[in-house]
């Protein structure tokens, strides 16, 4: 009886340092997938973070550009607007003035005519020299006037056309600076819509891939932690150490062995 316990033991010995073996490198390989996985989950999930926060940056700036865009698009049709207005305006006063200058011209050329000839003596009635009058030439103030007024509107009506066609052309050539600034602006800011527009896609993209990443990484962390669960019944909730369990085994084989010899009369 003795002798069988003393190979039981030994047997527990051996199955319990085989299982040690076992413990210690399942242990160790299931600690390094656990920090390796649960490292790869923080470096994804943090990457995730920060490319989440560069997608709402680039939203924002998006936005922004394409709000300064449609109000410089508003600030050119409403410019467009009060332009065709003015011009239309302008064109309107340059034609009257024009027309206004044919029509004096024409009166100072039909009085002219009329005073030269002898027509213009039926506005000298009631002098006493008609029929000298009618043989003289016509001269300055022998219309009372009228010449120098009519001479005067003529000249009111060029100045007014000069002066109005001189602003028509600052005004136009102001709104086409206008314009031509407004649309290199435009550009400037579509272009930059385009670049970020192209980068908030990659990021999207990456973003996926992070996220499958992180649910690949993150499933296989699990499987390590559930399979930890699994092997500290065995391997780790021993209550003794392994240390203990060998020392006290081999004290209780030397102590049945001791007690063998001396039954069996043979010297320890």
């Amino acid at each position: 009886m003795i002798k069988d316990m003393i190979v039981k033991l030994m047997e527990e010995a051996n199955a319990e340092a085989e299982h040690k073996g076992f413990c210690d490198a399942e242990l160790a390989m299931n600690k390094q997938t656990r920090d390796m996985k649960s490292s790869k989950v923080d470096e994804l999930t943090a990457s995730i973070e920060e490319h989440t926060a560069e997608k709402e940056k680039l939203a924002t700036e998006i936005s922004d550009l394409s709000a300064a865009i449609a109000e410089l698009k508003n600030k050119q049709a409403e410019a467009t607007a009060l332009r065709d207005e003015e011009k239309a305006k302008n064109t309107g006063i340059i034609a009257d003035a024009q027309e206004g200058q044919k029509a004096v011209e024409m009166a100072i050329k039909v009085l002219k005519d009329f005073y030269a000839g002898a027509g213009g003596a039926a506005f000298l009635q009631g002098t006493e020299d008609m029929k000298t009058a009618m043989k003289e030439p016509y001269k300055p103030g022998a219309d009372g006037g009228i010449m120098g007024m009519l001479e005067v509107i003529l000249s009111d009506f060029a100045r007014l056309e000069a002066e109005t066609s001189a602003a028509e052309d600052a005004a136009q050539s102001e709104y086409d600076k206008f314009m031509a600034d407004a649309d290199e602006d435009n550009a400037v800011k579509q272009t930059e819509v385009d670049h970020k527009t192209l980068a908030k896609q990659r990021c999207e993209e990456k973003l996926t891939e992070l996220g499958k990443d992180l649910e690949t990484t993150q499933a296989e962390l699990d499987a390590a932690l559930d399979y930890y669960e699994k092997l500290k019944p065995d391997c780790v909730d021993q209550g003794l150490s392994y240390e203990d369990r060998v020392a006290r085994r081999k004290e209780e084989i030397v102590s049945l062995q001791e007690a063998l010899k001396i039954l069996s009369g043979s010297d320890i």
